[in-house]
């Protein structure tokens, strides 16, 4: 199956107007606020050989965040083939963008690649999170893949591409994945599950491990608010 949906967020004197929200499912885009919106699903998925894409444009000025109701569960295909989402975003001058989805649970012999890539104007602002759950309850993880490329005006500024499989030296037990990243620095909760690398020109990038979504959002969830 493939899929799309498009989110424009502009500014609009005080206020940000959403000039276009249009979806396929399992990718429906739902206004849920001012400036905030929540994707429903609407199908099962992704399944394998799944092509979904999800583009969001924050024009000068304009603020958007972006939900997703529930957690999204990769499954495996009849033939074995790879599901990909591939989400491209941009942020114009000015712009603030959150993108915080629940995460992504790689059942059992799935194969799914997540693929993000966000364009940056040099005074855009930015919330990024990405949350992975390593098979559902009682069941080995299937394979998955985070890469994550963000730009600043046409420039590298961080990078990460993470393959995720069962073994000890990966996730050394862990079955949950989190990583958050803001444009701007922030004091991060010690613990020795969560790392964290500050970025040339600002902001910090997060990475942290739990047994379960309470102990990776106890690191995350406080990095959030600042960024308004």
């Amino acid at each position: 199956m493939r899929a799309a949906a498009r989110i424009v967020a502009e500014r609009e004197g005080a206020r940000t107007v959403l000039r276009v929200l249009k979806g396929e499912a399992p990718l429906l885009p739902r206004r849920t606020g001012a400036h905030s919106v929540h994707l429903v699903g609407g199908a099962a998925g992704p399944l394998g050989g799944d092509e979904l894409s999800l583009e969001l444009e924050v024009g000068p000025g304009a603020e958007l965040w972006v939900h997703t109701v529930a957690a999204s569960i990769a499954l495996p295909g009849r033939d074995g083939a790879e599901s990909v989402l591939s989400v491209h975003a941009t942020v114009g001058e000015g712009g603030f963008l959150a993108f915080l989805p629940e995460p992504i649970v790689a059942a059992a012999r799935c194969r799914h690649h997540n693929v993000s890539t966000v364009d940056l104007n040099r005074t855009a602002r930015l919330l990024w999170r990405e949350e992975a759950v390593f098979g559902r309850y009682g069941e080995a993880p299937g394979d998955l893949r985070l890469s994550t490329t963000i730009r600043r005006e046409s420039r590298p500024w961080y990078r990460s591409d993470f393959t995720a499989d069962s073994g000890p030296a990966v996730l050394g037990g862990a079955r949950v994945l989190a990583t958050l990243v803001r444009t701007d620095q922030a004091q991060v909760p010690a613990t020795h599950r969560a790392a964290v690398m500050a970025l040339v020109q600002g902001g910090v990038a997060v990475t942290a491990l739990g047994d379960d979504l309470t102990e990776t959002r106890a690191v995350t969830d406080p990095l959030i608010t600042p960024a308004l």
